[in-house]
């Protein structure tokens, strides 16, 4: 175990703001480490660690393989790498997806859970669904502090507010509020070890690994939880239901994971694009039997070309039902269904 403490945060749309009043509220001589997952595009380059560098008196950066976690530091995944914790040293890693994120907030938070137990405080700030939520409550369930920005506060609410419901928080805090609570929190004594079942701790660590080296169905992710109907909307593969305390989750056996708010988003996301590909092949079958039927009518094969002609119009029209479903298809999450039933209760 570490020396010294271990914050880390999560964040997405919104979250910026926050990061630089944090990097700006810390001391110089700040005396935990800080790591940070911001939700950033895997094809362009992250210009956090010189944001936060010009923000405030700690240096930053991103790490590399096998670097090891320094007090008085903040460091910041990589895009399309998940940021991992393993025995007082970062593992930088191109493992599966995570409610679709490359880096994840749960993967950083879960493995900083299994490494470092009681030392680790976990801080959720603004983001979209619910990334954090499950790796936060793993924060909370090996001994560590579980701290969320206010969701009254944040410019998107829906991560912190779902860390929140879900999750026993030890402190709800304001952006401006953040680096004084991290400065008080990192002064507290470092609490003791606490009992975690031995089935927790042995699954918390298989899916560190998973995130790390993959080969999640040999590291033994079926034994989980239930074989559900569902697939992985990524790779079609086989989905097992994972519970936390209140939180139901998914993992295939290739390794991507999804919390139940994240899969229904990837779901009514699929049945569009899915949508897309049946009008794509019944507008080709409807060109293909009308360019026959014209190339039939000049070769004066007219009742034959009238048949061609009459299934290209039916074609047609099966096409004008499927545009007419994609766009009645609604993308489906949480907070839209909760925002839809209080819409009908006005």
């Amino acid at each position: 175990m570490l020396p010294h403490r271990l914050v880390v945060i999560g964040a997405s749309a919104g979250g910026m703001h926050p990061l630089q009043l944090l990097a700006a509220g810390l001391p110089a001589d700040f005396p935990a480490t800080v790591c940070i997952v911001l939700h950033i595009p895997a094809h362009v380059p992250s210009f956090l660690p010189e944001i936060l560098g010009r923000a405030g008196p700690l240096p930053v950066s991103t790490p590399v393989q096998g670097e090891p976690l320094l007090p008085g530091h903040i460091y910041c995944a990589p895009p399309d790498h998940h940021l991992l914790v393993e025995e007082g040293r970062f593992s930088v890693t191109k493992g599966p997806k995570e409610n679709r994120m490359r880096p994840a907030v749960d993967t950083l938070f879960r493995s900083a859970a299994y490494s470092e137990g009681p030392n680790v405080i976990g801080v959720v700030l603004s983001g979209l669904l619910d990334d954090g939520t499950s790796g936060l409550w793993t924060v909370k369930h090996f001994g560590g502090r579980a701290v969320v920005q206010d969701p009254e506060d944040a410019q998107y609410n829906s991560m912190p507010k779902s860390a929140a419901d879900q999750v026993d928080i030890d402190h709800t805090v304001t952006a401006e509020g953040l680096a004084a609570l991290l400065i008080r929190l990192v002064a507290e004594p470092m609490g003791t070890e606490v009992h975690v079942d031995e089935g927790d701790r042995e699954r918390v660590g298989i899916e560190v690994s998973i995130a790390s080296t993959a080969h999640a169905f040999r590291k033994g992710v079926m034994k989980f939880g239930q074989v559900t109907p569902q697939t992985c909307p990524e790779c079609g593969g086989v989905l097992v239901q994972i519970k936390e305390g209140g939180i139901t989750r998914y993992r295939c056996h290739t390794g991507h994971a999804y919390t139940g708010d994240t899969l229904l988003v990837s779901v009514t996301e699929k049945i569009e694009d899915t949508l897309w590909i049946t009008m794509r092949a019944l507008e080709e079958a409807s060109m293909l039997l009308e360019n026959t039927g014209r190339e039939l009518e000049a070769n004066g094969q007219t009742r034959l070309a009238s048949e061609y002609l009459r299934k290209a119009e039916e074609m047609e029209d099966r096409t004008q039902r499927i545009f007419q479903n994609i766009t009645e298809n609604q993308a489906l999450s949480d907070e839209q269904l909760i925002y839809d039933t209080a819409k009908e209760e006005v």
